[in-house]
C-alpha cells in the first residue's frame, strides 16, 4: 500500500527510459523498474471540494472512460445522474491520443471536485491501432495512464494499492505481454476515505486485469479485499470499477464464472449495489465491438442502496464517451 501524495507527479527520465526499453521481458527486472519511477509510487491530488461532508444518502459512479478522449463532455454527462463521487478508469496523463491532456483534472474541474490519480501503467508507446487516429503527436509528454477518484468533499487519507507488480504487460515469463502496448506497470486500486454526516466512508476505485483469466482476477480481488481492511479497518466501504468479469473465459466470456463474487461475499461484501445489464458496446476506439459483457460492478460492505442504474456512454449528440456505459448507485449509511 503507498500512502505517499504529490503536487505533481514527476516525468520518467531519458536515463529511466533508457533502461526501461534495454531491461529484460522478466519480472524481476519489471519490478526493479517499478520502484524507481517516481510516480508510479505516489497519488497526485488536486482540484477544491464543494461541501465539507457527505449527506447520508450519496451517489457514486463508476466509469472506465476509455482514455477519456472527451473531458468535459465526459464530466457533463454525468449531470445526469448528479454524483457525490466518481470511480474512474483508464485515465489518460501526458497521452498523445488525448491531446497531452491531465483528463482526470479537466473532469475534475468541470465538476467542482477534488480528485486523486494513480498510474497504472506508464505507456511506451502511442496505444493500441484503433486509438493513432487521435494522437497529433508521435510522442507522450507523460504517458501516464491509470485509476482516479473524483469527490465532492475533501479527502481524509488516500491509498493507491497495486494488484501486482510482475509486469503482466511488460514480462514475457508468462506469455502475456503485448506487443501493440508495451508498458511498465500493472493493476491496481485507488482507495479513499471521505467524511460523511454519520461518520467516514471508504471508496474504492479499482480495474482488474482483462489479459488473464478469472484465477488471476481472484488473486487481485483476494489483495484489495486485504489492503482495505489494513487501510479502512471497520469503516463502511464502497468498492467500484471494470473487474473485467468474463474476459478469457470459455465459450461466452460468462461473467458469472467468475470465483471473485464468492470471494468477496465471504468477506460481508454485497454485490446488489450493481444494477443489472451489460455494461459494455462500440465506441470510436474499442478493439472488440462486438463483444458485449458485463464488466463494471459495485460492491459494498455496511452500507445499504437505496438505488442504482446503468447511465448510458453515448451523449446527446450521438458521440460514444467510452466502450463502457457508467454504473452507479445511491449508497446510504445508517444514523448512528
Amino acid at each position: 500500500m503507498i500512502t505517499d501524495v504529490l503536487d505533481v507527479l514527476p516525468a520518467v527520465t531519458p536515463d529511466q527510459r533508457i533502461s526501461i526499453l534495454s531491461a529484460p521481458r522478466t519480472a524481476a527486472a519489471h519490478r526493479e523498474l517499478l520502484r524507481n519511477i517516481r510516480a508510479m509510487n505516489a497519488l497526485q491530488l488536486g482540484g477544491q471540494a464543494q461541501i465539507s461532508s457527505l449527506p447520508e444518502q450519496f451517489t457514486v459512479a463508476a466509469w472506465n472512460v476509455e482514455r477519456c478522449l472527451f473531458p468535459e463532455a465526459t464530466a457533463a454527462h454525468l449531470g445526469q445522474i448528479s454524483p457525490d463521487v466518481v470511480l474512474l478508469s483508464e485515465v489518460d496523463h501526458g497521452m498523445a491520443r488525448t491531446s497531452q491532456r491531465h483528463t482526470t483534472e479537466a473532469m475534475a474541474d468541470a465538476l467542482g471536485m477534488v480528485y486523486a490519480f494513480g498510474v497504472e501503467f506508464h505507456e511506451l508507446d502511442l496505444g493500441g491501432p484503433t486509438e493513432r487516429h487521435f494522437c497529433k503527436d508521435d510522442f507522450n509528454i507523460l504517458g501516464w495512464h491509470g485509476n482516479a477518484i473524483l469527490s465532492s468533499v475533501p479527502f481524509e487519507r488516500t491509498a493507491l494499492i497495486r494488484l501486482d507488480d510482475h509486469g503482466h504487460w511488460f514480462s514475457c515469463d508468462d506469455g502475456a505481454a503485448d506487443p501493440d502496448q508495451p508498458r511498465v506497470g500493472g493493476r491496481m486500486a485507488i482507495a479513499a476515505v471521505l467524511p460523511t454526516e454519520n461518520g467516514p466512508v471508504c471508496v474504492v476505485s479499482t480495474h482488474l486485469e482483462s489479459n488473464a483469466d478469472a484465477a488471476h482476477r481472484h488473486t487481485q480481488f483476494d489483495v484489495l479485499l486485504n489492503e482495505i481492511d489494513s487501510f479502512a479497518p471497520g469503516i463502511p466501504v464502497l468498492i467500484g470499477g471494470d473487474l473485467n468479469t468474463g474476459n478469457h473465459l470459455p465459450p461466452d466470456f460468462n461473467w458469472q464464472n467468475e470465483s471473485l463474487f464468492g470471494l468477496a461475499e465471504t468477506r460481508g461484501y454485497d454485490w446488489g449495489f450493481t444494477a443489472d445489464g451489460t455494461t459494455t458496446r462500440p465506441s470510436l476506439i474499442t478493439p472488440h465491438p462486438q463483444r458485449v459483457m458485463k464488466l463494471d460492478w459495485f460492491a459494498g460492505r455496511d452500507l445499504r442502496c437505496e438505488k442504482k442504474g446503468l447511465l448510458t456512454s453515448i451523449s446527446d449528440e450521438g458521440t460514444p464517451l467510452s466502450d463502457h456505459d457508467c454504473v452507479w448507485c445511491r449508497a446510504a449509511l445508517s444514523s448512528v
